[in-house]
C-alpha cells in the first residue's frame, strides 16, 4: 500500500517533541530549540490508494480497447454483419459506430454502393485501370448462329440489397459477385448473341441489350432473398470477325448506290410528270382560248343583222368622206350591199394601198 508522507512526518515530529518533554534537562532543551527552528518539509497531495488502483485500471482499459479493439465503425453507403461465434444475425447494422466481443465476435462492413461490372477487351482494362467499385472482367467470346467468333463488350450496374445482405453473404460469401454476377451474364450473353447471325448484331444492337437485360432481371428474381437489384445493362460493343465487317460495308456500299439509284429515277420521274403537267397546261390553255374566241364569234354573228351592217356601211362611208378632202385624188370602189367593205386607193402613192373595213 502507498505510504502518506505527510503522516509520516507529522507522526515522527509528535515522538521527538513527547521525548523532547519528557527529558527534563538542558541539553535536551537546546536539542528541542534547534530542532523547532528547522524549516518544515514541502506536503505533497499524494492520491489515496483507491484512486491510484482506479487509474491504473482505467489505463489498462484504454490500452486494450487500442491494441483489441473491440468495435467497428460503419460508414454511409454500408451496412454492417455481425458475426457470433460464426453465426449471423439477421439483421444489418446501419451506419454508425457498434461494439463488439473480441475472440467472440465480429463485425464485416459489406458496401451497398451501386457497383459496375465490366467485361471489356484486356487492352481497354489495361488503359482504363481499376477503379473503386468497379469489377474488371474479360471480353465476352461468343459463337454466333453459323458459329463464327464474335466478342461482346458490355457494364453491368447493381448493387446488393441492404436488408437482406446478412443472407446473401451467409449463403454466397464475401465473393459473392464471382458467384451471382459474373457467370451468369457471361451465361446469357452467350445464349442471346448465339441466336443471331454476326452481320445482323449490329442493326439488332437494342433488341439483344433489351434480352440481355429481361433474362438477367429474371434469373435474379429468381434468387432467394433476391440479394442484388440490378441498375442496367449498357452494351457498348459487338466486335466482328474481319470478314463479317467487310461483307457489311459492302452491303452498306452496295445499298447507298441502289439508294443513290432510286433518288435519281425517282428525280428524273418527277421532272417528267412536271414537264408533263407544264405541257398539258399549255395545251388546256389553248383549248380554253380557243373555245373562248368561238364563242365570241358567235356571239358576234348572232349580233350581225341588216340594220347593223347598214349603220356599220353609213359609218365607214363617213370615214371615206373625211378622206377625200384630205386626198382628193384618191379612188373609192364602193360595193353596195355591205358584205364587201369599200376600197379607196391613193392615187399619188399607188404602192400603197389602205383597206378599211368593217
Amino acid at each position: 500500500m502507498p505510504i502518506d508522507l505527510n503522516e509520516h512526518l507529522r507522526q515522527k515530529n509528535k515522538n521527538y517533541k513527547s521525548q523532547q518533554e519528557n527529558g527534563g534537562n538542558g541539553n535536551n532543551g537546546g536539542g528541542n530549540r534547534n530542532f523547532q527552528n528547522y524549516s518544515k518539509m514541502p506536503s505533497f497531495n499524494m492520491p489515496s490508494g483507491k484512486k491510484m488502483a482506479a487509474i491504473y485500471v482505467l489505463i489498462i482499459l484504454i490500452v486494450l480497447l487500442f491494441l483489441l479493439k473491440p468495435f467497428a465503425i460503419i460508414n454511409s453507403g454500408e451496412v454492417g454483419v455481425k458475426i457470433t461465434t460464426g453465426e449471423f444475425s439477421p439483421t444489418p447494422l446501419q451506419p454508425g459506430i457498434h461494439f463488439f466481443i473480441p475472440g467472440i465476435q465480429r463485425i464485416i462492413p459489406v458496401n451497398t454502393k451501386v457497383r459496375i461490372a465490366e467485361f471489356i477487351s484486356a487492352e481497354a482494362s489495361i488503359f482504363r485501370g481499376r477503379d473503386e467499385g468497379s469489377l474488371k472482367n474479360q471480353a465476352i467470346n461468343v459463337l454466333d448462329s453459323r458459329g463464327l467468333s464474335v466478342s461482346v463488350e458490355l457494364a453491368v450496374q447493381y448493387r446488393l440489397d441492404p436488408l437482406s445482405v446478412p443472407q446473401t453473404i451467409a449463403t454466397w460469401g464475401q465473393n459473392w459477385e464471382e458467384r451471382i454476377i459474373t457467370p451468369v451474364i457471361r451465361e446469357i450473353v452467350r445464349n442471346v448473341v448465339g441466336s443471331f447471325p454476326a452481320e445482323e448484331l449490329p442493326t439488332k444492337r437494342n433488341e439483344i441489350a433489351a434480352l440481355i437485360d429481361q433474362k438477367f432481371r429474371e434469373n435474379i428474381e429468381g434468387l432467394k432473398n433476391r440479394p442484388v437489384e440490378l441498375v442496367s445493362i449498357q452494351l457498348t460493343e459487338i466486335v466482328l470477325p474481319i470478314a463479317i465487317k467487310e461483307q457489311i460495308e459492302r452491303v452498306q456500299v452496295a445499298r447507298q448506290e441502289a439508294e443513290r439509284a432510286r433518288y435519281e429515277v425517282e428525280r428524273a420521274k418527277q421532272e417528267a410528270e412536271k414537264k408533263a403537267a407544264l405541257a398539258k397546261g399549255v395545251a388546256d390553255a389553248t383549248i380554253i382560248e380557243a373555245d373562248a374566241q368561238a364563242r365570241a364569234n358567235r356571239l358576234i354573228s348572232q349580233s350581225l343583222n341588216g340594220s347593223l351592217l347598214q349603220l356599220r356601211q353609213i359609218e365607214v362611208q363617213g370615214k371615206f368622206n373625211e378622206a377625200l378632202q384630205v386626198n382628193k385624188d384618191a379612188k373609192i370602189f364602193l360595193t353596195p350591199g355591205g358584205a364587201t367593205p369599200n376600197i379607196w386607193l391613193d392615187s399619188k402613192d399607188t404602192q400603197r394601198a389602205t383597206s378599211i373595213g368593217q
